[in-house]
């Protein structure tokens, strides 16, 4: 599997402390959009390994989390470099789309 599942106690070590950047979906089961987004999210996982790590957060589930980051709409692409957040990819979007935005971002960084 491509794609992480974190929770409020594997976060730190699996985004905040990796040294290659990490792009963390947070989503809900309730929500459609985040139910769309799932299989392009998972398909550019392998896409990018080595490069990118892949992470998933419930946001229900992971309050806490969600609250730090200020999700107020998922789903919520958040990319991190070195534990600090780069830029972020709100909504969902077909995978082509998805990846002409991350390799924009990732050329930033």
């Amino acid at each position: 599997m491509t794609v992480i599942e974190v929770n409020e106690n594997s976060f730190k070590s699996e985004v905040e402390e990796s040294n290659i950047p990490v792009i963390v979906d947070f989503n809900a089961d309730w929500c459609p959009p985040c139910q769309m987004m799932k299989p392009e999210f998972d398909a550019l996982g392998s896409e990018y390994k080595g490069k990118l790590k892949f992470v998933s957060v419930d946001s229900d589930k992971n309050r806490t989390i969600s609250s730090k980051f200020k999700i107020d709409a998922i789903p919520c692409l958040v990319i991190m470099s070195k534990g600090v957040e780069v830029d972020r990819i709100v909504g969902f979007m077909p995978k082509e789309a998805l990846k002409e935005k991350i390799d924009n971002i990732l050329s930033k960084i």
